[in-house]
């Protein structure tokens, strides 16, 4: 198996110790290598066929992530695209996963999990560290009865997939910041997730919110 990886990032330093370590990886090969979205694009369509997984910086110059994201997305559909940052901020982590991103990654991530991430966003289209055993959820999804989840919960969640804060929210809902607490604590329980990202990826991949 030769999973094949495209990286960008403005930071060359950065951009060359990545591609070495993923490159390091069983089964891994870097094919190109950007230092922002224009440059990765023109790269991707000089190859014969495009990258299984492309990791992307979210702030560059030329073309930023989001930019290079939804540009890739309308070129090769299916993509698979991993954000990278420096930090874990809800309103980029949103506008990441909006524009087409399977997975948002924090630069000081340890390298076995970058190893476990990469392999399991080539293997399902998607990660995030809330799940322990993303295998396991998924028999245990099957095999039990969903939670139902009602109109009010969906509502909440399709709002929290904006980058409005949870203040804003509740101000929307015309509710308490402590209902709305209440609905992020259950909707935590019932998609078996512990962050915002974690609930916003879950509840896009059942398809419970549409972007």
């Amino acid at each position: 198996m030769n999973i094949r990886i495209a990286i960008a990032d403005d930071h060359q330093l950065f951009l060359k110790s990545l591609s070495l370590l993923v490159a390091g990886f069983n089964g891994f090969s870097i094919v190109a290598e950007a230092v922002n979205g224009k440059e990765l694009l023109d790269k991707i369509a000089a190859l014969p066929s495009p990258p299984d997984i492309v990791l992307l910086d979210v702030n560059m110059p030329v073309m930023d992530g989001p930019k290079a994201t939804a540009q890739l997305q309308k070129l090769y559909p299916g993509l698979r695209i991993a954000a990278l940052s420096m930090k874990e901020n809800d309103g980029t982590i949103i506008t990441m996963l909006k524009a087409g991103c399977c997975a948002y990654l924090l630069k000081d991530i340890h390298p076995v999990e970058l190893e476990k991430a990469l392999r399991e966003i080539h293997e399902s289209g998607y990660y995030h560290n809330d799940a322990s055993n993303v295998n396991y959820r998924r028999l245990i999804l099957q095999s039990e009865q969903q939670e139902t989840i009602t109109e009010r919960e969906k509502e909440f969640l399709s709002l929290a997939c904006s980058d409005l804060t949870y203040k804003a929210i509740a101000q929307k809902m015309n509710v308490s910041e402590r209902t709305v607490d209440g609905y992020r604590e259950i909707l935590f329980h019932k998609l078996n997730v512990q962050s915002r990202t974690g609930m916003v990826l879950e509840a896009l991949r059942r398809q419970l919110v549409s972007l």
